[in-house]
Order: structure tokens, then C-alpha cells, then sequence
């Protein structure tokens, strides 16, 4: 066998054998998610959630998503945060309203793991049955249109699952393109 041709074969095994773990490891806002990192260590990572980070931190919830868990945490992207009013998270984020932004962050978690697959079985159900109770202490409905996940908070707001399925050390991040309120 000439050099070449080796060099190819034990080129095309190491892609083989490196893909799985790039599978397990998506890229959100232009990192790659750890499954072997905490919710806290990834997210911090992401471009696309510095308005959830700097929230969570304003609210003291480090140490809570960076403990054991398990949390399914629904993670809204900054774009999901831009379309609330103007001067909404600036608001949010100030001392005085700490009590109110940790109820908004506590709705878009929920205790244990539950993935995309869980999801879609739990959108199978029928209404009412359908439900997840936050860590808030609210439900979140969830439904399925064809592959795709959707989560409706108590006023009605319907948001897709944009990239389900991030796996960590403590739970799953799903990534969701709005903001869900108690």
C-alpha cells in the first residue's frame, strides 16, 4: 500500500472515530457545548445567551445551575430577549427587581432531564396532560408540530425548540427563540 493511500485510510478512521464525539458536543452561539461541563460552565460560552448569562448572574443563580441538579433548562437567545419592550431586561437586571427577573429565570427551568425524545412523548399527551411544573412553580405546556418542539407559557406564548438536546454534566439546555413568562 503506498504512503498515500495509508495516510488517507488512517486519516478517514480518525474522522470516524471524531465523529461522534463532535456530535455529542453542538455548537451554540459559536462554542461548543461540553457534555462534560455544567449548564453555567457552557453557557457562559455562548454569544447568543450573554443576556441570559448576565441575567442568571443578576439574579445569584450561578451557584444553583452550577450545582448537581438534574435541570432541563429552556435557554432564550439574546435575539429571544431583544424582542421584549424596550428597557425590559435593563430593568429587569437592577437590584430592586431581583425577586421578579429569579421568577422569570426559575420558569424556564425544570427539575430533572428531559430530552427532545421525552418532549415529543410528553406533546403526544393530551391538554392538560402535556405539562412540565418549573422550578417557578408554574406549568409549561409542551406540543409538537411535525419534528419540531414547541413550549407555550401561562399567558399563551408559544416558542419553538431551536437546538434541543445540548447535553451537560448537571441536565439538558434546550435553546428556545422567545422569552416565556410566569
Amino acid at each position: 500500500m503506498s504512503k498515500t493511500l495509508l495516510r488517507l485510510a488512517i486519516g478517514l478512521s480518525l474522522v470516524a472515530v471524531a465523529a461522534p464525539a463532535l456530535a455529542k458536543n453542538p455548537m451554540v452561539g459559536g462554542a461548543p457545548m461540553y457534555a462534560s461541563k455544567t449548564i453555567v460552565e457552557n453557557a457562559v460560552n455562548s454569544k447568543d445567551h450573554t443576556t441570559l448569562v448576565a441575567a442568571v448572574k443578576a439574579a445569584g443563580l450561578v451557584d444553583t445551575l452550577s450545582g448537581p441538579g438534574p435541570f432541563t433548562v429552556f435557554a432564550p437567545t439574546n435575539a429571544a430577549f431583544a424582542k421584549l419592550p424596550p428597557g425590559t431586561v435593563e430593568n429587569l437586571v437592577q437590584p430592586q427587581n431581583k425577586a421578579t427577573l429569579t421568577k422569570i429565570l426559575t420558569y424556564h427551568v425544570v427539575p430533572g432531564v428531559y430530552t427532545a425524545k421525552d418532549l415529543m412523548a410528553l406533546a403526544k399527551k393530551p391538554e392538560g396532560q402535556n405539562q412540565l411544573t418549573t422550578v417557578e412553580g408554574e406549568p409549561l405546556a409542551v406540543s409538537a408540530r411535525g419534528k419540531k418542539v414547541y413550549v407555550t407559557d401561562v399567558k399563551g406564548n408559544t416558542v419553538p425548540v431551536t437546538i434541543p438536546n445540548v447535553m451537560q454534566s448537571n441536565g439538558v439546555i434546550h435553546v428556545i427563540s422567545g422569552v416565556l413568562m410566569p
